[in-house]
């Protein structure tokens, strides 16, 4: 706990938020630009050093645009009300806040949306949690932490949704009340997302993820698209690319057939549901593709990873939320015989440690 400030270090900056220390998220606040930068990159270098890879490293990309598009709202119960907002710092008691400055200007008003959702189900536990999302045509909630619900409770969070002008309202991922399709559009596509969804964080880093994966893929014309989750990758690549497209997440798959049964112009996209961890593709299955686009979950994909290394694939462009498992599986894939041949980190975690990593890789 930081009790005073006896002398600012040089590169120190006045954290612009008032929660600063307190609140668990935004830890970097106190750092100046430059520094900020350096810091976020040198997380990728360190990563890399550590599995014995050299390459240099390219200046930290500002993707947080008009700030995170989705964020989650605990609601606890304390005595007959609800205590909201997020966790402070190191504990699990809730932190009121007015204004969060790194989210987009249209979740503004999460913090009351989330207290009205909890004093509409009155009988419910002990803590909720409200995911929202911000679309294009409003505000999507999922509540959860509900159980069961009865009549009276679905007609609540029906009737909420209208008083707060949700477009879309849910209950542990079973969508209560539609009021207006939740749209994101992605490439030439508009895709309406499983409720909680996985999205990238902002709109500015979905967009220059996509950007770096469509620049390392230009001369291909044959892609698998591996945890393509709801397809921000997908559908980009489709507008001059044929794309197979791999996901475990079945409501995931389905949002991108529905996005790709009504855009036109694409080019042939099949859509796979598979969980590439237990079950990633062999030797035999890459060996149709020109290039391989490959974003796994945090922990990342060491058995794919392995498969890609013993392949003939041309090009392989990993996009990963976390630069250790990043780095592992890159000493897989050069260890195979692939080329490092350029890594770019990406911010869209403004001021936490978060940082995103996409890297092209070729025979």
């Amino acid at each position: 706990e930081l009790m005073e400030i006896i002398e600012p270090a040089p590169n120190r900056a006045a954290p612009p938020c008032p929660h600063f220390g307190v609140c668990g998220g935004c830890a970097v606040q106190h750092l100046g630009d430059d520094d900020y930068r350096n810091w976020k990159r040198g997380i990728v270098e360190t990563a890399l050093d550590r599995q014995g890879l050299t390459v240099a490293v390219d200046p930290m990309v500002d993707a947080h645009g008009n700030g995170r598009r989705r964020v989650t709202l605990h609601a606890v119960r304390a005595g007959a009300e609800f205590r909201v907002g997020f966790m402070r710092a190191r504990s699990h008691e809730i932190l009121g806040f007015g204004e969060c400055l790194i989210l987009d200007p249209a979740l503004a008003p999460a913090r009351a949306i989330t207290a009205e959702l909890a004093d509409a189900l009155p009988e419910a536990g002990k803590r909720l949690d409200a995911h929202l999302i911000a679309t294009e045509t409003g505000l999507d909630a999922d509540v959860r932490g509900i159980g069961e619900l009865d009549y009276a409770a679905h007609v609540a969070l029906a009737d909420a949704a209208v008083a707060l002008d949700l477009a879309r309202i849910a209950a542990d991922g079973e969508i209560m009340a539609e009021r207006r399709k939740p749209i994101l559009t992605m490439g030439a596509a508009k895709l309406t997302p499983a409720p909680s969804s996985f999205l990238q964080a902002t709109t500015a880093g979905e967009e220059v993820l996509a950007g770096l994966v469509g620049e390392h893929t230009r001369d291909a014309r044959q892609i698998a698209d591996l945890y393509c989750g709801v397809g921000p990758f997908t559908l980009r690549l489709a507008e001059r690319a044929a794309v197979q497209a791999f996901d475990n997440d079945a409501s995931a798959i389905s949002a991108l057939d529905q996005a790709v049964r009504y855009t036109q112009n694409l080019k042939p996209i099949a859509m796979n549901v598979r969980d590439l961890n237990d079950d990633p593709l062999l030797v035999s299955e890459l060996t149709p593709f020109d290039a391989v686009v490959i974003d796994p979950p945090r922990a990342g994909a060491q058995a794919q990873a392995r498969e890609l290394a013993a392949s003939n694939v041309p090009v392989v462009v990993s996009v990963s939320c976390d630069p250790a498992s990043f780095a592992r599986d890159a000493a897989i894939l050069t260890a195979g015989g692939y080329s490092l041949e350029r890594v770019t980190p990406v911010d869209q975690f403004k001021y936490a440690a978060h940082v995103e990593v996409v890297a092209r890789f070729a025979r």
